[in-house]
C-alpha cells in the first residue's frame, strides 16, 4: 500500500482513474506518450501469494504481463529490493500456489525488473539496501499470464519508508519499458538456472553483467525434488524459447549433479555452467 500510494501521488507519473474495474476496485492507467505500452495499476484484497484467479473475464483489460508490487519478509530482516519468479518445487504450499507447480513467467521481464532496480540511484537513506534476485519460490502458480514479483523488504521498518516505495515504483514503471527494449533487441540468451543458494549470487552476476536473461531458478536444496515434469514446466512456462540449462557448478554438490544432469539430458537443450559465459 506504500507503493500504491506513491504511484497515485507521484510527481513523476500521472495515473488517471478509468471506468475499468478489477477485483471490484477501480483500475488506474499510466499516461504515456506511447500507445504500444499500456501500464495499469490494480488492487486486490487477496494476498498476492494466494491469488488464484485474475478474473480477467470480469474486467475490461487483458494484460500481457504482470508485475506484483509486494512486501518481502526474511528472518534476517535485511533491507533489500528484490525480484523473483514464482512456483513450488515440492508439495509444501504454505505460501500459496499448487504443489509442484510453476507459474508462467518471462525471462526478459525478470531481467528487466532486476536491471531497472540496478539503474536506480539509491539515496543516502537507502544506502544499506541490497539489490537481489531470489530463486523461484511461493505462489501464485495458477494464473494464466506471465508474472514476476518486485518486492520491498524485509520488515515493517522498511515497508513504510516513503523513498523506498518511490524507488520501487520508478523501477516497476521502468520495467515495462525495459522489457520492450529487451524484446526488441533480442540479444539476450534465455536460461533456466539450477543450484546455488536463495539469493542466487552467481546467477545475479550473470544476469547483471552478461547478455543472459533467466526465468526459473531452482536452488540446490530442491535439486533432488526435480523430475521431468518440473523441468518441462520450466521450459513450457517461460514466455521465451529457452536456449540453455545453466548450472551453478560450485553451488551444486556431486550427489545433486548425479540426479540433475541425466534429467536435463532428456531434453534437447544445451547444458552450460555459469562460468561458461
Amino acid at each position: 500500500m506504500n507503493m500504491r500510494d506513491k504511484f497515485l501521488n507521484s510527481k513523476v507519473y500521472n495515473l488517471e482513474e478509468t471506468n475499468f474495474r478489477w477485483h471490484e476496485n477501480h483500475i488506474f492507467k499510466l499516461r504515456t506518450e506511447t500507445t504500444e505500452n499500456e501500464v495499469y495499476l490494480g488492487l486486490t484484497k487477496d494476498p498476492l501469494i494466494f491469488l488464484n484467479d485474475l478474473k480477467i473475464d470480469e474486467s475490461d483489460i487483458n494484460p500481457d504481463l504482470l508485475v506484483f508490487a509486494s512486501r518481502h519478509t526474511s528472518k534476517t530482516a535485511r533491507p533489500a529490493f528484490l525480484v523473483h519468479t514464482t512456483g513450488n518445487w515440492n508439495d509444501n504450499v504454505d505460501f500459496g500456489g499448487e504443489p509442484r507447480q510453476l507459474s508462467k513467467t518471462s525471462a526478459l521481464l525478470h531481467k528487466a525488473g532486476f536491471m531497472s532496480l540496478v539503474e536506480q540511484e539509491l539515496p543516502p537513506l537507502l544506502s544499506d539496501f541490497s539489490l537481489d534476485i531470489e530463486v523461484t519460490h511461493h505462489g501464485p502458480t495458477r494464473l494464466e499470464k506471465p508474472l514476476i514479483f518486485m518486492e520491498l523488504g524485509s520488515s515493517k521498518k522498511e515497508w513504510i519508508i516513503d523513498v523506498a516505495g518511490e524507488l520501487l515504483v520508478k523501477a516497476i514503471v521502468n520495467t515495462s519499458f525495459k522489457y520492450l527494449e529487451f524484446h526488441e533487441k533480442r540479444s539476450d540468451l534465455i536460461g533456466l538456472g539450477f543450484g546455488g543458494t536463495h539469493y542466487a549470487p552467481n546467477f545475479h552476476r550473470l544476469i547483471r553483467n552478461k547478455d543472459v536473461a533467466m526465468s526459473f531458478i531452482c536452488p540446490k536444496y530442491y535439486i533432488q525434488q526435480l523430475n521431468e515434469d518440473l523441468i518441462g514446466q520450466m521450459i513450457k512456462n517461460t514466455h521465451e524459447k529457452v536456449d540453455f540449462f545453466i548450472i551453478d557448478w560450485k553451488g551444486t554438490n556431486s550427489t545433486d549433479k548425479k540426479h540433475l544432469i541425466p534429467l536435463l539430458e532428456e531434453f534437447e537443450i544445451p547444458i552450460k555452467k555459469t562460468k561458461d559465459f
